[in-house]
Parts: structure tokens; C-alpha cells; sequence
């Protein structure tokens, strides 16, 4: 009986991670680039009773055996990174990837991290960052004559010093994509970094290698669907309760047994 408490109870846990995630799939339903993810479980050690295909007679075997669960665990919070609509702003420094890929940035300790929001901007000496202040990898400094820019599905970066000049190569943007981008750890500001599970960087320029094309004037939101995750949330609810539900019964069936005179 008391197995059953502590079953539960874990699943009580498990679901509380669940909600969790939920949570923060809708708090995040308006940031650019952001990736749902989903609260994977999985069931823990059982309690063999007895063993499956245990010798039950001279030649006979028992066809199954007796193994209590004893509940379970969150085993992983996997992220989808599957694209999010775009929306227009026309704001030649906003770029969304059409396909797979991420932007690289260069964060305040020189860590390279990456990123699907491509809300760029100026800084005061004309390199384009993000919203944080982390330099875009290749660096591209904007001179302060500029007075068009233009960014091309292949990245490439072209800017006239006046409406009677011809266009200038100023850079080139490149992309970078991952063997599991679900290996990347999530380091907030819409930024990640790499980890032995996501594999190493494969850089190209964009169209090339399976990478997305890049959109000038667009801004990728987030992949995060309001109804879904609505479901979701009462499901996980409902479980909770169901949960609970089972440690009040234990708890009646121990005070019944308790109370046999």
C-alpha cells in the first residue's frame, strides 16, 4: 500500500514539470525565434514479484510475470524546432531563416551562441548586434553614409553611400545548422549554445548544405500554438488530479486497515 503513495507522488512531480514547461511554452507565445518544448517521461525500476519466463512446473514457464511499477520521471524536455510564422516589419535589419539554421553571436565573455531571432540592430559604431548588444558573427559594421542596405536570400550584404551610387559588398552572412539542434543548451535571450549532444557548428551560407534562405524585412515568432498548449494544460491537470485522487484512496484503505480490530 504504501508503494501506491509514493507512485503517485511521482506522478504528481512529473506533471508539476509538465505544467512547468506548459508555462513557459504561453509565457513565451510573443518572443521572436522561441521553440516550444515538450516534457517527455518515462517509468521507473519495477518491483519483480516474479521474474517473466520463471520455471512454474517441471516444463512449463510462466507466460508473465508479477513486476509493480513504482511510478515515474521526467526524462527530457524536448524542443521543436520546427519554423514559426514571420511576420512583415520592412526594418531592413529584421531577418527570419526559411528552413533550418541559426544566426551566431558573439556573447560579452566570447562564447559563441546561437540564435533563430534575427531582430538585429546599429550599435553606436555601426555593427549590427542584437537586442542584447552580441556582435553578429561574421562582424559587419554598417558605415554612417549608408543610406539603403540590402540582404540577400544568400546572405550577402550590399549597402549605397547614396540614391545615385551603385550598391557596395559590405559582407557576408553566414548560418549555421547542428546534426540535433535538440542537443542545444538553452541559455535564455533567445540564445543557445552548443553541447557534445548537438554536435559541432557546420557553418554555410545560407541556400547551401540544407540551410534556409534568409528573408530581409521579417522576423520568425514563436512556433508556440495557444490552443495546443491549452489542451495540454488540462490534460496535465486532469492528471494531477487523478494523482492526487489515488493518495487519498491509499490513504483511506491504510486507515481501514489500521482500524481492523
Amino acid at each position: 500500500m504504501i508503494k501506491s503513495l509514493n507512485t503517485a507522488a511521482t506522478g504528481m512531480l512529473a506533471q508539476q514539470n509538465n505544467m512547468d514547461t506548459i508555462a513557459n511554452n504561453i509565457a513565451n507565445v510573443n518572443t521572436y525565434g522561441f521553440k516550444k518544448g515538450r516534457a517527455e517521461f518515462e517509468d521507473l525500476v519495477y518491483h519483480n514479484i516474479k521474474e517473466p519466463g520463471q520455471a512454474s512446473g517441471l516444463n512449463s514457464v510462466s507466460p508473465n510475470g508479477v513486476q509493480t511499477g513504482l511510478g515515474v520521471r521526467t526524462a527530457a524536455i524536448q524542443k521543436d524546432f520546427t519554423m514559426g510564422q514571420t511576420i512583415i516589419t520592412k526594418n531592413p535589419l529584421d531577418l527570419s531563416i526559411e528552413g533550418s539554421g541559426f544566426f551566431q553571436v558573439k556573447t560579452p565573455d566570447g562564447d559563441v551562441a546561437y540564435t533563430r531571432d534575427g531582430s538585429f540592430k546599429k550599435d553606436g559604431s555601426g555593427r549590427i548586434v542584437d537586442k542584447n548588444g552580441n556582435s553578429l558573427i561574421p562582424e559587419i559594421i554598417v558605415p554612417q553614409t549608408a543610406v539603403s542596405l540590402e540582404i540577400s536570400p544568400t546572405g550577402e550584404v550590399r549597402y549605397m553611400q547614396d540614391k545615385d551610387s551603385a550598391t557596395q559588398v559590405l559582407g557576408q552572412i553566414d548560418i549555421v545548422g547542428f546534426i540535433n539542434p535538440a542537443g542545444l543548451k538553452n541559455v535564455g535571450k533567445n540564445l543557445f549554445l552548443s553541447t557534445p549532444a548537438s554536435g559541432q557548428a557546420n557553418t554555410a551560407r545560407p541556400g547551401t548544405s540544407g540551410m534556409g534562405f534568409l528573408a530581409q524585412g521579417e522576423i520568425e515568432t514563436s512556433n508556440v500554438n495557444i490552443v495546443d498548449e491549452m489542451v495540454n494544460m488540462i490534460t496535465a491537470q486532469r492528471a494531477y488530479e487523478t494523482n492526487s485522487k489515488v493518495i487519498q484512496t491509499s490513504d483511506q484503505m491504510l486507515q481501514t486497515a489500521v482500524n481492523v480490530k
